[in-house]
């Protein structure tokens, strides 16, 4: 099985020896030597940052946020609090607990190394770890530089309608994809609900034959996740956790979540999300067990929303946005990262971007991984004036 089959790239964004597919989640693991666990987690479609992490110390923060503003630590449906500056979206409550033992850091006004505020390019340019795209993907080329793993496991297999950009390089990689056509995701059938919820013509017929396929109200209105994700992202990160906390088993995973471009009705859409991911988290620590110790999760998005709120109640394709990194190994409690104020925006509509996300990306590669600066280099070409952000590991 050592061909790749034609078929679209992106039916899932991250992959390394295996992969699984559950609704919108995703999951991809691959060997490695040591005891490190290393899990890269993707947000895709743009978290918005001030949301998940909210600045409510920040002058003017409700001015430019009207309804997405939620209320400081304390009050009634409150932030939860992140040292008396930041809270975090009360949906969180499991990465809340994380950060208060000291297992969890958020790194603000964090952005990759593009500009572009195209959802196919910025994912082509986070995969690739260039401003282009490439013939192989960053961490591909940095596993390259580590020792054989067991066996052939090294060699891995892909499972999917894909190889990813991500995982394409000098490792050799398999590739299997069950026959037949995938089906169109419930994600994808909710959006087009989206926009035809307006049409006089096509509006009704088109709920109607949602619902015969099992759309509530409340999902087709972008207030709960589509039927068949509900679950499937912690399901998948029990899975991953099982996985890595073997003896013999894999020691890298990569996984990923849609559901993040919220354009519209953020205050409704965004909450069950945040959820689902939340509890991913706790159910991938849990059945990490001792294994979390020796564990770094990394969770990026390929770019922030804007600070202010459009006229249909979201927000629209930004620049600096929040990255996340936890585990047992991390030096967690603490919000990272220049904080630039919302007193001067970038381009006038986002949050400005100060920290490079090659950093942290960089940090857990030779930290946590221990790979050499060579493999580190040959991970991020060209990249030789960002250097790896300090203070994210323990010790």
């Amino acid at each position: 099985m050592t061909h790749l089959p034609r078929l679209a790239r992106r039916s899932f964004l991250l992959g390394l020896t295996a992969a699984v597919t559950v609704g919108r989640a995703r999951l991809a693991v691959a060997d490695a030597p040591g005891e490190a666990r290393f899990i890269v987690i993707i947000l895709r479609g743009a978290l918005d940052g001030l949301a998940a992490v909210q600045p409510y110390g920040e002058a003017g923060l409700h001015d430019l946020r009207g309804p997405l503003a939620l209320p400081e630590p304390g009050q009634e449906g409150g932030l939860l609090d992140l040292g008396g500056f930041f809270g975090l979206h009360p949906a969180l409550a499991h990465l809340h607990a994380m950060f208060a033992a000291g297992e969890a850091l958020a790194i603000h006004a964090v952005a990759g190394h593009w500009r572009s505020r195209s959802h196919f390019d910025a994912q082509d340019f986070l995969e690739s770890g260039e401003d282009r795209r490439l013939d192989s993907g960053w961490l591909n080329r940095a596993l390259a530089a580590l020792p054989e793993g067991r066996g052939e496991v090294r060699q891995g297999l892909a499972v999917g309608v894909g190889v990813p950009l991500l995982l394409r390089g000098p490792v050799k990689v398999s590739s299997y994809a069950p026959p037949g056509q995938p089906p169109v995701p419930a994600d994808l059938l909710s959006l087009l609900a989206g926009l035809h919820a307006q049409d006089p013509l096509t509006a009704a017929a088109f709920r109607e034959g949602l619902r015969a396929r099992g759309f509530s109200a409340a999902a087709l209105a972008g207030s709960e996740p589509p039927p068949g994700n509900r679950n499937a992202f912690a399901a998948l990160a029990g899975a991953a956790g099982r996985l890595l906390s073997r003896p013999d088993g894999p020691r890298v995973a990569a996984m990923e979540l849609g559901g993040w471009d919220t354009h519209f009705a953020q205050p409704a859409r965004l909450p069950p999300v945040l959820r689902e991911l939340d509890q991913g988290l706790a159910a991938l620590k849990e059945a990490l067990g001792a294994a979390w110790a020796h564990t770094a999760v990394l969770l990026a998005t390929e770019f922030g929303r804007t600070v202010r709120v459009n006229g249909t109640q979201g927000t629209d394709h930004g620049t600096a946005g929040v990255a996340f990194v936890l585990g047992g190994a991390v030096a967690g409690g603490r919000v990272l990262g220049t904080w630039p104020g919302l007193s001067d925006l970038f381009e006038n509509r986002d949050l400005a971007p100060t920290t490079d996300l090659r950093a942290v990306a960089k940090a857990l590669l030779a930290g946590h991984l221990r790979l050499p600066p060579a493999a580190v280099a040959q991970a991020f070409p060209g990249s030789e004036q960002i250097a790896p952000m300090q203070g994210l590991l323990r010790g």
